[in-house]
């Protein structure tokens, strides 16, 4: 005998969670202490988005699903956009929440409004634990959120069925799902005829690979076939990109696109490998024909969006499909004219490191200073189109970031994430200094949980994106500047150490410093008005 919320937590200790992330309310105090006698730690944060982040950042280093908790009403609509995230971003987050028995909310209302309507269109499923098939639920949960494409789970839990005692705990689990190849038929032969004849093949790799574990394959296929890669921003690393087949992340940059958009034209042959075109800006619609080129696209999930067509897609297992796309297949050399290589140095002349003092100079400092292993994450704005750049990853899942939503205020937290699910790996958080107001009280629970991550702000007082965008616009300038805010001295009150910096050497030295440190540094890197304009 034992109870509901017990049983969820020891199913979801079974699928590989160790941590839980939100902060408690009645309605989910049982829950919270199932999960602790199960082995799983509950984070409390100083909010449901951030938690919902710091969730993430665990899940990108053990691959178990992340896991939010929240109490009902404002609990759950604080969550929202965190979920929303973890929907276009493909996290697959559970997100356990309290809710009052059906019985009682027939006349009760306070702080009662229907959790799954708000949270249907942005979940890919939203239950409600039904009392005597607790384990049933959870298992679903689970296979549904780690199912292609991965996503957001909403489980609603009655205070009542928390509690309840079930006699049926153990049930069997769906069997393991084998990874599925392309069908041997005319479609797979006249993929391989087309990579056997191309002479200008590229590959465009996307989050899909990370979330299928195929980054193995895709470095080894793009270097037996000598093929160039572009990677989204969230796939930075699938290719180390010290390798000169690697041209990078392209997602957001107008700058780099007129590097990357010639070699696309110039190409015979496009494979997608996983890419799912919702972390690229518009001028990735329709980039290419499939009817003036052979495109093969292998992808989790049948292609719905119509921001891009192929020759022939394959749904399914990406690595298993581009084993079987190189089966028989001769290399052959490629790109006789150099321009992969010569696209590669442009772009490193758009996006020069070498500057005295900037948000490039900002990057190449930490950079250098960030062990191989280290994890960086970046917020939204125009710091992160610049560090996506120029920042180099020869690992996957070492650069996390909003990339579907582009959210702000992502950074800190996913750095908190997966500092505590790696705690011997560095941590590095890169903001804006917008998004880091947005989250400041989140330093308490760094210095709560006594993580060392190092947050580098970009200091310049400025949405300095959107104020780009605004005068290049024409218009006023509105709502896009702000009083500036000393970092330093927050960071200083919160219980961590802070650091004003504004050159390459003190910077370099604060580095050092707060990677021998058992507190979180912050790191205020002050810059001019208008340092991105032409950068991105």
């Amino acid at each position: 005998m034992t109870n509901a919320a017990d049983i969820i937590a020891r199913r979801l200790y079974d699928a590989g969670c160790r941590t839980a992330f939100g902060i408690p309310g009645g309605e989910v105090l049982t829950l919270i202490d199932g999960l602790t006698r199960a082995g799983i730690d509950f984070i409390l944060c100083k909010h449901e988005n951030a938690g919902g982040f710091m969730a993430e950042g665990t899940h990108h280093v053990t691959g178990a699903p992340a896991i939010l908790v929240a109490t009902i009403g404002p609990g759950v609509a604080n969550a929202v956009n965190v979920v929303a995230n973890a929907e276009q971003d493909r996290v697959p987050l559970i997100f356990l929440t309290g809710c009052v028995d059906p019985a009682e909310a027939m006349t009760y209302t306070h702080q009662v409004f229907d959790h799954g309507a708000v949270l249907r269109p942005i979940v890919k499923a939203s239950l409600t634990a039904p009392d005597g098939a607790i384990a049933e639920t959870i298992d679903k949960a689970v296979s549904i959120a780690m199912d292609p494409p991965f996503g957001p789970v909403h489980i609603d839990l009655p205070i009542a069925v928390a509690a309840s005692v079930q006699e049926r705990a153990d049930v069997p689990r769906r069997a393991s799902i084998q990874p599925a190849a392309p069908v041997e038929g005319e479609s797979i032969e006249a993929a391989r005829r087309g990579l056997a004849a191309a002479e200008r093949p590229l590959m465009i790799a996307g989050l899909e690979v990370l979330t299928q574990g195929a980054e193995a394959t895709v470095e080894r296929f793009a270097r037996d076939f000598s093929i160039p890669v572009i990677t989204t921003y969230k796939a930075k690393g699938v290719l180390p990109e010290s390798d000169p087949l690697a041209l990078g992340g392209a997602g957001l940059s107008p700058v780099a696109d007129t590097h990357l958009m010639g070699l696309i034209d110039a190409s015979d042959l496009i494979v997608l490998a996983g890419y799912d075109p919702i972390e690229m800006r518009t001028g990735w619609r329709g980039r290419w024909d499939p009817s003036e080129k052979t495109v093969v696209e292998f992808t989790a999930t049948q292609n719905r969006h119509f921001m891009h067509q192929a020759t022939t897609t394959f749904v399914g297992d990406i690595g298993a499909g581009l084993n079987a796309l190189g089966a028989g297949v001769t290399p052959r050399r490629t790109w006789s004219n150099g321009a992969p290589a010569a696209s590669r140095q442009a772009l490193a002349e758009s996006f020069r490191i070498d500057e005295d003092w900037g948000p490039a100079a900002i990057c190449d400092e930490v950079r250098k200073a960030l062990p191989a292993d280290g994890i960086a994450t970046v917020d939204s704005g125009a710091h992160r189109i610049l560090l996506s750049q120029v920042w180099t990853c020869d690992q996957p899942r070492t650069l996390l970031q909003s990339t579907g939503l582009c959210t702000m205020g992502c950074a800190l937290p996913l750095a908190a994430g997966a500092k505590l699910a790696a705690p011997d790996r560095a941590a590095v958080a890169f903001t804006g200094d917008a998004g880091l107001e947005m989250v400041l009280g989140e330093l308490a629970t760094l210095r709560e949980l006594k993580l060392p991550v190092i947050v580098v702000v970009f200091v310049d007082a400025s949405l300095a994106l959107i104020e780009l965008k605004q005068r290049k616009s024409g218009l006023k300038n509105v709502g896009v500047d702000y009083g500036a805010t000393d970092f330093a001295a927050v960071a200083d009150a919160l219980g961590g150490v802070g650091i004003n910096v504004d050159n390459r050497g003190d910077l370099a030295n604060a580095m050092q410093a707060a990677l021998g440190r058992d507190t979180f540094t912050i790191i205020a890197a002050q810059l001019p008005r208008g340092a991105y304009d032409d950068r991105i």
